[in-house]
Order: C-alpha cells, then structure tokens, then sequence
C-alpha cells in the first residue's frame, strides 16, 4: 500500500470515529495541511481512547461529576511512627528485611516527572529546578545522588525509572546527557512518557492548539500504571529481578526512597500496595486522606471529603481522620501486571483548566479564565484494587516538603527552611553544635548531600569531615 493510500485509508477511518460523536470540526483543515501534519493530525486523533472516554464524557465533560455519598467510611489502620515496646520487634524485623531486599537488588525507584516548572518561574522541567538552598542541586541531581547512595551503601546497581510527559521528556533525556547522567549507569536509568488524553471545551468538543495538533494534556500520575506496562519498564524491572517499585513525585526533595523499614513492612505484611501518610497540619488541610470505605482502603480528597467528619475528634481530643497522603508509595510489580489489562481503567477526576486553542476560523485564542476540561487519574486510586494494603505514619519534617507552588506553603522558600531544619537536626543529633538565631531557627543554612550521608548514623561516622558552623556560613557538606 502507497503512503498517499494509507494516509486516505487513515483519513477515512478517523472521519468516521469522529463523526459518530460529533468531532469532525478538527479535520475542517485537513486540505491545507502538508503530509507531516497530517500524519501528526493522524496520530493525535488514532490516541485517542475513546472506549475509556465515551462513557465519562457525559458525566465529567458536559457536567461535573455527581458528588458521591460515602458510605461506611472510617479512618484507615495506620502504623505509627514510633513502635514502642508493643511494635519494637516487628520494626526491627521489618527494617533487617527492607535491608536484605535492598542488598538483593529488589527494589527500583521510580519518579513521576511529567511536570513542568511553569508555575514556579522556571522554564523546563520541574525535576531541573534548582531546589537545594545551598549547594545548587536540582531535584533531579539530588535525586541521583540519593539513587547513587544507595546503591553503595546496598552494594547493588539501583535502576531508577523515570516518567516523562509529551511535554518535557526530549528536554529530560537532553538535561541528563548534557550532565552525563549524574555519575549514574545510563542503562540504569530509564525515561518513558505517559499518555496523553484530549482536553474538551465545556460542550464536550475537542480543542486544537494548531490545525494539525489537538490540544492534549498527561492523563495524570494514575496513568503511570499503565505507562510502566507499556514503555516496557516493567519487563526491564522484572529482567533485574526488580520485585518492589518505590513510588515519588518530583517535587519532593525530602523524600526517602530506599526506606529499609517501610519496605520490610511492605513485605512483612504481603501488601501489593503501602502508602506514607502523616498527620494532617489541619482539620481541612488540602491533602487525601486515608480512609476505609466499604472495607476497602483508599485515598478521599480533600474536595470529596466531608467537612463534618474532617472535624470530627477522637475522645482524648485527636483528629478523627488524621492521615494525609504524601504520594510516597511501595507497589508490588506483581500487582502492576495484575491490574493493569486492555479493560484496565482508573476513575477519571475532573480538572477545570486555561487551554490556548485555535477558534473557528482558526485564529489563537489566549484565555483568562478555565474554558476546558482535562481528565486525568490519580495513582491512590489503585489502592482498593489491592488485596492487602500497608500504612506506615511519617514524620513530615522529616520526609515531606513538597515544592508546588512559588511563594507561601508548599514553595521553594518552604522547602528551603525545611530542608535546612532537618539538616540541623540531623547534625544536632550526630553531636554537632549547629547556631541558632533568637527565633530558634538554625543560623546557619546548611545541607548535606546524600551521597555524604543518608541518615543520622552515617553522619555520626563521618563528624570528622564536618567544617565548624558559623553563624551566616553557607555550607553544602559532601
């Protein structure tokens, strides 16, 4: 068969998939289009899932969704941060198991990193954000440092996979060539994008950004599921012997991947899927919580959640429901593989969003104000398809400082002092005198790389390498 014949059978095959649901306005340019642009029309059109879309377009498109009464909802079991006497044992068992999976080589790191740094002023990538309040590291730098000292303190080569999005994953692939891969093996590192769903304006009509491009957006973190099937990354985990796949997003520059105690919980327990969780700062705090409904352990938004109980008390004065998610996950790759098949779908969430997109005659529009809708799926909502679950209580002090938004909570100043707190503690607790100003703050901004020291304890064996603080030094100890 000719390209010219291919094209048309192509052509002819997307007019009737959008005619029968009223969508042929995008092909209204198709004669003024070269053959690159048609086939790149082809193929926005040909992604697009519409045995996944049709029956939520009615539902979350031309409306939004029905808010859902909940039923049987009760606070999720949670394991607490401190053991005590009760839990001591099964901790240290736990953490001698997470550490001979880590020693086996059966734990990968993986990393949603779709996102860009628009929000936060920077022009590319979130994870090529500079996020260290001293000693220049991005989030991806830190990151490869935090993949590099693990694999030397477990005596084992780590893989850590990487999603991507259309968006920045060219600009990814370059950022991690041009720095040689941050000492790391680049068969060790594998990017892949995610998929992509189409944006609708109100009326459920698909937009196009160009004449031969939709307008289209990542079908968000729960897509991850399914980019790991179908990017080949879980047959390369399972090529390695990888069993374990710990779960972070980019943004979190605290974040303990290679946790020896949540992963021999994780295992101890036979979960498929565990989650981090820390008490919430406050009663209405924008983050999931944890929760059962009907017998099934799963994430609640904080826009799904009912204020009433979100104030609900406990008798000696706690919050009722008081885990709030971190994004910080272990998943089985038995269950990805499990779950993940042609029929295999998330709930879709509904997102109101500012789309440019090319008007009817097919001039640019720049709006002010949200004029679509973007689907997306969420990654916790995996957790009622597992068989057994696993919560374990953090400090968010010490593991949880996301970068979101550019000033106020969760920014880049945020997670700066954070980061500088936890330092000091750290060093504080080695046995290293760290200044402190009036307020109580360290006076001295100070981080450490993890190659230098993951924990505590390594610090402690290394104090002889630790310059004195003064107050106002700028130090990066590696």
């Amino acid at each position: 068969m000719s390209t010219t014949t291919k094209t048309e059978t192509r052509y002819e095959n997307a007019r009737e998939t959008l005619a029968t649901r009223g969508q042929t306005h995008v092909l209204r340019w198709w004669q003024e289009l070269d053959d690159d642009r048609r086939t790149q029309l082809l193929d926005d059109i040909e992604s697009i899932p519409w045995s996944l879309l049709d029956p939520v377009i009615p539902t979350h498109v031309l409306a939004a969704p029905k808010t859902t009464t909940l039923s049987n909802l009760a606070p999720a079991e949670v394991l607490p941060s401190d053991p005590g006497e009760k839990l001591a044992k099964q901790y240290a068992d736990a953490r001698e198991l997470g550490e001979r999976l880590l020693k086996g080589g059966k734990v990968a790191a993986f990393t949603v990193a779709g996102g860009q740094g628009t929000r936060l002023g920077h022009d590319g990538p979130k994870g090529t954000l500079v996020v260290t309040p001293v000693g220049g590291r991005t989030l991806f730098h830190l990151f490869a440092e935090t993949v590099q000292a693990a694999s030397t303190r477990y005596r084992c080569e780590i893989p850590w996979y990487i999603m991507t999005s259309e968006a920045n994953h060219h600009d990814t692939h370059t950022y991690f060539c041009e720095h040689e891969w941050f000492d790391l093996s680049p068969d060790s590192v594998k990017l892949f994008s995610q998929g992509m769903l189409p944006a609708f304006d109100f009326n459920g009509k698909l937009l196009l950004t160009e004449k031969h491009r939709l307008a289209r957006a990542p079908d968000g973190h729960g897509g991850s599921l399914k980019a790991m099937i179908a990017s080949g990354a879980t047959a390369d985990m399972r090529s390695r012997g990888i069993e374990i796949i710990s779960y972070f997003q980019v943004d979190n520059p605290l974040v303990k991947p290679f946790d020896p105690l949540f992963v021999g919980l994780h295992a101890q327990s036979r979960s498929e899927m565990s989650t981090k969780v820390a008490r919430k700062a406050s009663d209405l705090e924008k983050v999931g919580n944890l929760c059962v409904v009907d017998g099934k352990t799963c994430v609640v938004e904080y826009s799904d959640f009912p204020e009433a109980l979100a104030h609900e008390k406990n008798d000696d004065g706690t919050r009722r429901f008081d885990a709030g998610n971190l994004a910080i996950h272990l998943l089985n790759v038995d269950f990805v593989e499990r779950i993940v098949g042609s029929d295999f779908r998330l709930p879709f969430r509904r997102a109101e969003k500012k789309v440019s997109h090319l008007d009817e005659a097919g001039q640019p529009v720049e709006t002010e104000s949200p004029n679509a809708v973007k689907l997306e799926t969420f990654v916790f909502d995996a957790l009622p398809l597992a068989e057994e679950t696993l919560a374990l209580e953090v400090d968010r002090a010490e593991e949880f400082s996301p970068v979101k938004n550019a000033t106020g909570a969760d920014s880049l100043e945020s997670s700066h002092r954070d980061q500088i707190r936890r330092t000091a503690r750290w060093l504080q607790a080695a046995g290293i005198d760290v200044p402190k100003s009036p307020d109580g703050e360290p006076a001295t901004i100070v981080a450490i790389s993890p190659t230098f020291a993951m924990d505590i304890a390594e610090i402690k064996g290394k104090r002889d390498q630790i310059p004195d603080l003064k107050p106002g030094d700028r130090v990066w100890i590696e």
